[in-house]
Parts: structure tokens; C-alpha cells; sequence
């Protein structure tokens, strides 16, 4: 329903004279007989697929768009290869044979991965879950788009998650987010607070995060499609002015608070729920801890309970709850010079 009309593609002459890249773009197999709700992977001069366009023609909404445009803006500043995860994952065929989740990830020089999940239901359920990690060597913020549509509502998040902690790391906090609060305040009126969140949650986004539901209209929709390409060209301009970081002390302090913050997402992701629910738990957890979420088993070797061991169970399990703390922010808990206003987070 937004008011993006939902023409065919046409991909800059950067992309045409990539060969490898026009096959990851075409995503829906001729036939559902080689899914059988397993993995699989798609060849390389894209004999099984057909065109998105032909796709797109059916959807007015549809998060590809986003999707290209993100795969194209970056390949104007980088140069993007594949990633080896897309061998294995880039199709998996939901159980109710109808619902495909198509996955994409690539890999740049300053880029440790850039991938994208996106789930187009027969019911009008609509996924996108896009995020592009840094190198260690890099103490850049990493993107982050999850967006859930249903049939009349929206729940959206979309920030450039901080590395280091903004709150006590006022240099980390000025570095990237100070010329960003113009921006930050322009969607966050454009699209409101979206109710309680909790602490633990909020010590992964930044003051210029937009955490919002709203109805589904051609408006908001193209309001979000707008918030979602000025973040991501925020963040490539970001990445071409970051310098590679030669300090082995700060490459790996980089690395374990990404691999904290993959910790904590592979564990914790309220979204974890509608993987489980198409594909099964098994196949879910795979995906989220080798694809959505890789990393969280190569970047560094601490468990969840290492990281936040206000988890731990009696027992020694992790608490299924979603908050321990108990504090949650029902407004904006950052003023409009990106200072935060709630209660210190422990």
C-alpha cells in the first residue's frame, strides 16, 4: 500500500557489468520441488529464477526495493563482492510450501558483512531484516533495519547501532552521532516513539534510533522507505571517512563489543519468534546464529551469560524473559541534542 509505484528495475551500468551480481537478485525459483523446506543456493548464471520485476509486479509493498537500493548505493562507494555465506544461504522455503525467506550477504573492504533477510508472505506479512557489520578494524556503527509489516500494522526499527556505549562514551557518541541528531529529529516527529523499551535493549541504539509502529498507509510507508535511504547513506558516508584502526588493543575491543552485540541479539531478538513459526526451531536457530547474526560464533569465544550473567538461571540456563532489569521507556528517553534523559542505564 505505499506509494512507491512498483515499476521494473532498472540497474545502474555498475551493476550490469558485474556478472556475479544480476543471479542475487533474482530470487524466486521456477519450482518448489528442489526446497523441500532446505537450504539451497542458486546458480550463478540464474537458469532457476526469474526476474524480481516480474516479482515486484505483484506487491506494491515490497521491501526488495529497499534492498536494491541499499546493494546499489553501496556499490557506488565500495567495492562489494559476495559473501561465502551465500553459497548455503540464500533460500529457505517456509513450512507452509508458500512463504520464501530470500537471504543475500556480501562482503567490502571496510565491510565484515552486509545482508538482508526478506520474508513476503501470502497473507500480506511482510519481513525485511538488513544490517551491515563493520570490520574490527573498524569502530564504526552498524546498520540496522527490521522491519515487520502485517496486514493493517507496522513495527519498525531503524538505527545505526553504536559499537561503544554512547551514554558514557561521550568521544564515541560525538565521533558519529553529533552532525546525525538533524536527522535523528526529523523521523522521530515523522514517525513516534513506539511504546515500552527496555533497558537492556536500549543500550544496543542510539540516540537517532527510530523505534515506531503505525498503521499501514501509502504515507507512513513512504515515510519509512525515505527514513530508511537517508539512514543508509548516512552510514556509507560514515564508512568512506572511517581510518582503519591499527591498535591491536582497540581492533580487539572492537570485536568483542560486536560480538556482544551479536550475543546478545541471536539470543534476545523479538523477531526470533517469526522464524520459528515458519521454518521450525531448529532451522531458525541456524539461521540466526550462522547468517543473521554470524559472527557470534568465530568473532569471540564468551557465552550470553558472560556478557549478562543477570540471565542466569539457577540452573545455569539463560531466562527466556526479555528484560531483567524491569526499567522500560514509554517516550523518547533522548532529548533533541541526542542527550539522554531516562535514568542511567546499569
Amino acid at each position: 500500500m505505499e506509494c512507491f509505484l512498483p515499476t521494473p528495475f532498472s540497474f545502474s551500468s555498475s551493476f550490469s557489468s558485474q556478472s556475479w551480481f544480476f543471479p542475487f537478485l533474482v530470487l524466486k525459483s521456477s519450482s518448489k520441488l528442489g526446497f523441500n523446506r532446505k537450504l539451497c543456493s542458486f546458480n550463478r548464471n540464474g537458469s532457476r529464477c526469474m526476474s524480481m520485476s516480474g516479482e515486484m509486479e505483484n506487491s506494491v509493498l515490497s521491501y526488495k526495493k529497499l534492498i536494491h537500493f541499499a546493494l546499489e548505493e553501496t556499490s557506488s562507494h565500495t567495492h562489494l563482492v559476495p559473501a561465502p555465506l551465500q553459497e548455503k544461504y540464500s533460500s529457505l522455503l517456509a513450512m507452509d510450501d508458500e512463504t520464501e525467506l530470500q537471504m543475500l550477504s556480501f562482503e567490502a573492504p571496510k565491510i565484515r558483512l552486509l545482508r538482508s533477510l526478506c520474508i513476503e508472505g501470502s497473507d500480506g506479512m511482510q519481513v525485511l531484516d538488513f544490517a551491515a557489520f563493520p570490520k574490527p578494524e573498524f569502530d564504526l556503527p552498524i546498520f540496522c533495519a527490521n522491519f515487520f509489516t502485517a496486514a493493517k500494522m507496522n513495527i519498525i526499527v531503524l538505527d545505526l547501532n553504536p559499537l561503544h556505549d554512547v551514554m558514557d562514551q561521550e568521544d564515541y557518541k560525538e565521533k558519529y552521532y553529533k552532525d546525525l541528531i538533524p536527522l535523528g529529529l526529523k523521523y522521530s516527529e515523522l514517525l513516534p516513539w513506539g511504546g515500552k523499551l527496555t533497558s537492556e535493549s536500549l543500550k544496543f541504539f542510539s540516540p537517532i534510533v527510530i523505534w515506531t509502529r503505525f498503521s499501514s498507509s501509502p504515507y507512513n510507508h513512504s515515510v519509512l522507505f525515505s527514513a530508511f535511504k537517508d539512514y543508509y547513506k548516512a552510514w556509507l558516508e560514515l564508512t568512506d571517512k572511517s581510518e582503519e584502526e591499527t591498535d591491536a588493543s582497540q581492533v580487539a575491543r572492537n570485536r568483542e563489543a560486536q560480538h556482544r552485540y551479536l550475543t546478545w541479539r541471536s539470543e534476545k531478538d523479538p523477531g526470533h519468534g517469526v522464524l520459528k513459526r515458519l521454518v521450525g526451531e531448529a532451522l531458525a536457530k541456524d539461521v540466526i546464529s550462522e547468517f543473521l547474526f554470524s559472527g557470534v560464533n568465530k568473532l569471540g569465544s564468551k557465552t550470553f551469560l558472560d556478557y549478562f550473567p543477570e540471565y542466569r538461571c539457577e540452573d545455569g540456563r539463560v531466562n527466556e524473559k526479555r528484560s531483567m532489569i524491569g526499567k522500560s521507556f514509554e517516550s523518547r528517553p533522548w532529548n533533541a541534542r541526542g542527550e539522554f534523559i531516562g535514568n542511567k542505564v546499569s
